[in-house]
């Protein structure tokens, strides 16, 4: 009974994701439309991802460059970015994933129609554009991957600073964070760089699907 107990869970999304699909299709959305749209939304979530984590930044850096006034202040400042930057990254993970389904069903219906064919030339020809349909997506969700691989790093340092200041609202406890300011600089210096990265090539895929119209 547990095999099928944990198997259910993935059954009842595989269904629910394909009674979705079909009911587009019913209504004039193929796959290819879904995938476009689920691109763009990922893109989006990464631009403003993209911005949330230089705020973010930005916030830390103002904090360990204090030079008196209410740390509590700017201990709530942070705190805020970090809760900000924290969900636009659960965004950029779930519009991955959703981009991700839709590939899979797309290829997969592909895979179904490809045996369908009675022609061989066609069948043949129809084969080879699906595999470069294919490397082409999965150079794309490398892409957002290895940009999304970035995001819990650069928040576990976040939260790191926020925890420490919480439980250490003094001037000794900023100038602690002052010796990590420039290796976060770095490292979200080097998500934004990889963001940039993804963003570029949505754009390209979108730009690639479009005209293929």
């Amino acid at each position: 009974m547990r095999p099928l107990a944990l198997l259910l869970p993935v059954i009842l999304l595989a269904s629910c994701a394909t009674a979705y699909y079909a009911g587009m299709e019913k209504a004039g959305f193929h796959k290819r439309d879904i995938l476009v749209s689920r691109v763009k939304k990922a893109k989006n979530s990464q631009v403003e991802a993209k911005e949330q984590f230089q705020s973010a930044l930005d916030e830390f850096i103002a904090v360990t460059g204090y030079e008196g006034g209410s740390l509590e202040k700017k201990y709530r400042r942070i705190e805020s970015a970090y809760k900000r930057a924290s969900a636009r990254a659960e965004e950029v993970k779930d519009r991955n994933d959703d981009v991700a389904g839709v590939g899979k069903a797309l290829f997969r219906e592909w895979d179904k129609e490809i045996g369908e064919y009675q022609s061989a030339d066609l069948r043949f020809e129809s084969k080879r554009q699906r595999d470069v349909s294919q490397r082409r997506f999965d150079e794309l969700m490398t892409t957002m991957r290895r940009a999304e691989a970035r995001l819990d790093p650069v928040l576990a340092e976040f939260r790191d600073h926020v925890l420490f200041l919480k439980h250490n609202l003094n001037a000794r406890a900023v100038a602690a964070l002052e010796g990590k300011a420039a290796q976060v600089r770095i490292d979200v210096g080097r998500l934004i760089r990889e963001m940039e990265a993804s963003i570029a090539e949505a754009d390209a895929y979108i730009r690639e699907l479009n005209a293929g119209n």
